[in-house]
């Protein structure tokens, strides 16, 4: 765990947010949303820049895990880039982590923010820099398709005005197990976070609010990728959990899902607070959750605050 966070630059109309794909690239049949969440980055008066490996070559051809890489070094060196935000997730962003710039990271932090399999960057990038890194919407799925005003005043609130405190409700938020926490906010999505196991990048989980999140989850792969935490040691460690909005379990309008209820069950002997929230997931419009910042969790209020600046 880091003694202290290196924070990032907040942003000011004007200014150029860097587009980059280190997960799926975007694909034609994407290219409408793609645009839309372009245009809507632009709508709040940003500029906007595209890696070189956005999208798939007309060829057909996907960018390598090196080219993602080298776009992601290449923005976070670019003096014109105040933030970087990630096109979409997919299957692959662990294959740039070999050819990731560290240094360069380190020397000129910025703003990086994206969801899903973008997870694994996330806490790799704030494990090893330092860099408090921002779970949020990304281009295509998130600014792409309809965002809601809740979208647009968590990402003003907090990339341009900075905004700590509690962190509005979108739904109801539900008690699974009381208590109150404070630690740093660590997770995203569950299945991506445990791609890290095993690496020099899984964070360190001593003393965190653990957050988590799937998109078609079953009960049983649940239960796995459970289990796969208790081996390692993160219940022993952590100070809560807050879960997210589960797609697949919730798209029905249901307000519960089946990940809170076994995490509640795998988990009773530690007996750390669950806070089910519906602020943050895929298909769901979206707060801005800084991994690596210093948060609070309440069920009493059923509050989730950011205690310190996450930006500069």
């Amino acid at each position: 765990m880091h003694n202290s966070n290196l924070l990032p630059e907040k942003l000011k109309p004007g200014d150029v947010i860097g587009i980059v794909s280190p997960s799926e690239p975007v694909y034609a049949e994407q290219e409408v949303h793609y645009a839309a969440g372009a245009a809507w980055l632009e709508r709040q008066g940003f500029a906007v820049r595209e890696g070189n490996h956005v999208r798939v070559a007309p060829s057909g051809e996907v960018p390598t895990a090196a080219q993602k890489a080298e776009d992601l070094n290449r923005m976070f060196a670019d003096p014109e880039v105040k933030a970087i935000i990630c096109s979409q997730g997919g299957d692959s962003a662990q294959e740039c982590l070999p050819y990731i710039d560290w240094n360069c990271i380190r020397q000129h932090p910025k703003i990086f923010t994206g969801i899903s399999d973008i997870t694994v960057l996330l806490n790799a990038i704030y494990q090893e820099t330092g860099l408090v890194t921002f779970h949020g919407n990304d281009v295509v799925w998130g600014f792409g398709r309809k965002p809601q005003k809740y979208d647009r005043s968590e990402f003003i609130d907090r990339f341009v005005e900075g905004a700590i405190g509690d962190i509005p409700a979108y739904r109801e938020r539900l008690v699974v197990r009381a208590g109150r926490a404070e630690g740093r906010l660590l997770g995203g999505n569950l299945r991506c976070l445990l791609k890290l196991v095993g690496t020099a990048y899984f964070p360190d989980m001593a003393g965190a609010i653990l957050f988590m999140e799937g998109l078609r989850v079953t009960p049983a792969a649940c239960a796995a990728y459970l289990d796969e935490l208790q081996r390692e040691g993160v219940f022993d460690r952590i100070n809560g959990v807050i879960v997210g909005y589960i797609h697949s379990a919730q798209k029905s309008g249901s307000m519960v899902s089946p990940m809170e209820e076994i995490l509640a069950r795998k988990s009773a002997r530690y007996g750390f607070p669950i806070l089910k929230v519906n602020d943050f997931g895929h298909n769901c419009p979206n707060t801005v959750l800084p991994v690596g910042g210093l948060v609070r969790m309440d069920t009493g209020d059923q509050s989730l605050e950011i205690l310190e600046a996450c930006v500069t």
